[in-house]
């Protein structure tokens, strides 16, 4: 999700290890995410006073290395904050095994169709555990 990108990108820490984890040369994680995501990470990043133009290049290395999905619909009532419809979409779209986030209106579902929803923590754990 949106936080844990920024997470990822602008602060030390295991999102930061995630993202060395998965953005290796013939990783075994393949990344997706979709515009609306990439769209929120850019207002957000902004907010945090990263300059807009350190915030281009970082959306741009994103689009390179991500696969890029088109959210498909799901019932408003999915999850209890109407915000996050669109990241399960995502999720949907991608046909994705994980969903890793720190949003606990997310992580409080657990599984959402056969994408299982964990945080930035468990999936790293899940990571080296399969190494």
């Amino acid at each position: 999700d949106t936080n844990v990108l920024l997470a990822c990108l602008f602060t030390r820490g295991i999102c930061e290890l995630l993202l060395d984890v998965c953005f290796v040369p013939d990783a075994t994680v393949e990344v997706c995410c979709s515009e609306y995501i990439l769209q929120e990470f850019a207002a957000a990043a902004t907010r945090f006073r990263v300059p807009p133009e350190r915030v281009a290049e970082v959306v741009e290395y994103l689009r390179r290395q991500i696969l890029i999905v088109e959210p498909v619909p799901v019932p408003a009532d999915a999850c209890r904050d109407p915000q996050d419809v669109p990241v399960l979409g995502k999720a949907l779209a991608a046909q994705a095994q994980f969903l890793v986030t720190g949003d606990q209106d997310l992580l409080v579902l657990g599984q959402f169709d056969r994408t299982t929803i964990t945080s930035p923590r468990a999936f790293y754990d899940f990571l080296l555990a399969a190494s």
